[in-house]
């Protein structure tokens, strides 16, 4: 079997483990936590890092941090992984939802075009024109690892008292090579950053997420949100209701240990990325989705786009034939506007989701992927071309 994406753990995971074994400080409480936390501020620049359990926790906290509240508007994008729009939920609040580019990543121009016609300012408070609730958050995510044309948003946003929490949750280690955002990382542009830690991630602690942000008065009440809302811990005194988010000393652990090689595994994705679409490029009817020039992207997850009518067949055919032969692909989410809880949502302007969705599929891109693995997708590829 060829498996999508799965952890690569062949550096220090095992070592740093074991230490958390021989001392016991195996639970929220320990060392590992806090270094965690430091290397990745040393990676982006954020002046401060929060471990969670996940990255759809460190979204719903983050989210409440800026100040989203029931009844209130959160912008979205219909095509990411569920979690930013469940993390709206949760809070009790609306999502409104944002049709992509063409690197998947929200559509900058229409969601600029929403908020200059669609919502009305009074004083620093934006007011959706039409549901008469508070548009008070943006959550761009950064799909596949590549970074969101966030600049033309920041302004905007500011403006209107609309902030802006950045999902990284696959973007860790990428980062803007061009424009006003150059050498700057992904999550730290908005009021929040958050990344995810997943099994499928391009680093791992088998579950884990993080907060980023430069104030420090959102990450203190981050680190006291995500471990119960302690006020007096002697005393178990909990004057707000918090969560139990907290990243064990194990997790964190390894996640240390794969962040010792992240540039590393961002530079064979890269490489794997460049081999595929070097090889692909004279099939007619299939195209592998370039990345955003104005960024050095991280290469999470491809994504093979298929024209039917050009190729022979199309995605499903194409998923179905691979499964049979157990190569491991997906499909691109199922528009997030079009799920069953959010049917009544509103949505702006959706067009080339829907487009996108029909043809895309994620191809294996694990980090220990191999040459003659990438010569057997390739060559099924080559082979079942009508």
């Amino acid at each position: 079997m060829i498996p999508l994406s799965v952890p690569h753990l062949s550096g220090n995971e095992q070592k740093y483990v074991e230490q958390c074994l021989v001392s016991e400080w195996i639970s929220s409480a320990g060392s590992y936590v806090s270094q965690f936390e430091q290397d990745v501020c040393a990676l982006t620049g954020a002046a401060y890092a929060v471990a969670c359990i996940n990255g759809t926790a460190a979204l719903q906290v983050a989210l409440r941090i800026v100040g989203v509240k029931a009844g209130d508007e959160v912008i979205v994008p219909t095509v990411t992984f569920i979690a930013p729009v469940n993390a709206v939920h949760y809070l009790g609040a609306e999502p409104v939802f944002m049709d992509c580019d063409d690197y998947y990543n929200i559509d900058v121009e229409k969601t600029v075009e929403f908020i200059e016609k669609e919502v009305v300012c009074v004083g620093k408070i934006a007011i959706n024109r039409r549901t008469k609730r508070r548009v008070a958050a943006l959550v761009p995510v950064h799909v596949f690892g590549n970074a969101a044309n966030l600049d033309p948003l920041l302004s905007i946003c500011q403006d209107r008292g609309i902030a802006i929490v950045e999902d990284a949750c696959e973007g860790i280690g990428a980062f803007y090579s061009k424009g006003k955002l150059k050498d700057r990382y992904l999550g730290t542009i908005g009021t929040c950053g958050c990344f995810s830690f997943n099994g499928n991630k391009i680093i791992t602690t088998g579950g884990g997420g993080m907060i980023v942000t430069d104030q420090p008065a959102l990450a203190e009440e981050a680190g006291y949100l995500t471990t119960q809302a302690k006020d007096d811990a002697l005393r178990y005194i909990h004057n707000e209701i918090g969560y139990n988010f907290r990243l064990t000393n194990i997790q964190a652990a390894i996640g240390v240990a794969q962040l010792e090689r992240l540039n590393e595994f961002i530079t064979i994705k890269k490489n794997n990325f460049l081999s595929y679409r070097n090889a692909i490029e004279d099939v007619i009817g299939l195209h592998l989705a370039e990345v955003p020039g104005y960024a050095e992207n991280n290469y999470w997850m491809y994504a093979l786009q298929v024209d039917e009518d050009e190729y022979g067949m199309g995605r499903e055919e194409l998923l179905k034939r691979f499964a049979d032969i157990k190569i491991e692909m997906r499909p691109l989410w199922h528009p997030n506007h079009l799920q069953r809880p959010n049917l009544e949502k509103q949505a702006y302007r959706i067009a080339k989701a829907l487009e996108l969705h029909k043809k895309t599929l994620n191809i294996p891109c694990s980090i220990n992927l191999k040459k003659e693995d990438i010569d057997r997708v390739i060559g099924c590829l080559k082979r079942w071309k009508k």
